[in-house]
């Protein structure tokens, strides 16, 4: 159901604080304009940890809203409460979403019982093609792949997972494991610069924080992948590694906001743990992106 290059979307907010609507209107259509397969609001990019519940239901809204079924919508609707995931994933359907995005609850560290529990509770609860999202470096704990397996067979709606793990041995078990399934399941990568040979290995795709920013590249990269044209996906890779390294210089989505910012495609500002990047990395990114003429 899900394969290909999809955009972790960024949040731009005015000078305010508030959300910039008409800025978040024109990424989507930057990101649709370049053949992007699909988009994910309210992900980690989108600063979703800041954003209040009627902050965040607004976004999925407007994205929906702008995107006018052109592309799929996959909202990300995940929280390390069960609660409060199963509200958001009913509210993302509501709006029209066509699928959401589950990370791993976070900071609480379930065990591996309760992390089956939990999915499962969103899967029976709401009636969307899910997600899951697996990143021990942001949640804390990892989603073992027997556990995730379990989840593909008992859970009707668990199509797909994004594994971020960064763990290239369990990359490869994921995507073995996921073609025994008796269904259809997509594995998509959470970490582009692993994305090239991710897909290699029988990946299906990326949820992708460099879209923001070179969309169009990335959709020919991967595309040709797909094809089997290891020299011109090479090819790309190596010209884009620079940009995927300056996006994860400081965490994630400062560089990546603060890239769009340079090119004027939102404001510089963040919510608040967030900051500014430090003046030198800054510098370093600006380098990157005037040597790949992003300015």
């Amino acid at each position: 159901m899900f394969k290909g290059v999809y955009t972790a979307l960024i949040t731009p907010f005015r000078e305010d604080g508030n959300i910039d609507e008409p800025a978040l209107r024109k990424l989507v259509d930057f990101q649709i304009e370049n053949g992007i397969s699909g988009l994910v609001p309210c992900g980690t990019t989108g600063e979703s940890p800041t954003l209040d519940s009627m902050e965040h239901d607004k976004v999925i809204e407007i994205v929906i809203d702008q995107a006018k079924g052109r592309v799929p919508i996959i909202a990300g609707t995940g929280s390390n409460s069960t609660h409060e995931a199963v509200r958001k994933t009913r509210h993302a359907k509501e709006a029209g979403a066509d699928g959401s995005l589950q990370v791993a609850p976070y900071y609480n560290k379930p065990t591996q019982e309760g992390l089956y529990r939990h999915f499962k509770t969103v899967n029976d609860e709401v009636d969307i093609p899910l997600i899951i999202y697996n990143i021990k470096g942001r949640s804390g704990v990892n989603i073992e792949t027997a556990t995730l397996m379990k989840l593909a067979k008992d859970c009707k709606n668990v199509v797909s997972v994004k594994e971020a793990s960064g763990d290239v041995a369990q990359m490869m078990d994921v995507i073995q494991e996921s073609k025994r399934l008796n269904k259809e399941f997509t594995v998509l990568s959470g970490d582009d610069n692993l994305t090239m040979p991710f897909v290699a290995f029988g990946g299906d795709g990326v949820i992708s924080v460099a879209t923001n920013l070179v969309p169009k590249q990335m959709v020919e990269m991967t595309n040709a992948v797909f094809a089997g044209d290891m020299v011109k996906a090479r090819k790309i890779h190596y010209e884009l590694l620079p940009l995927f390294k300056a996006i994860f210089i400081e965490t994630n989505p400062i560089p990546v906001k603060t890239a769009l910012a340079l090119q004027g495609k939102c404001k510089e500002v963040f919510r608040s743990p967030l900051c500014e990047m430090n003046p030198k990395n800054r510098d370093k990114l600006a380098e990157v992106m005037k040597e790949l003429e992003l300015l």
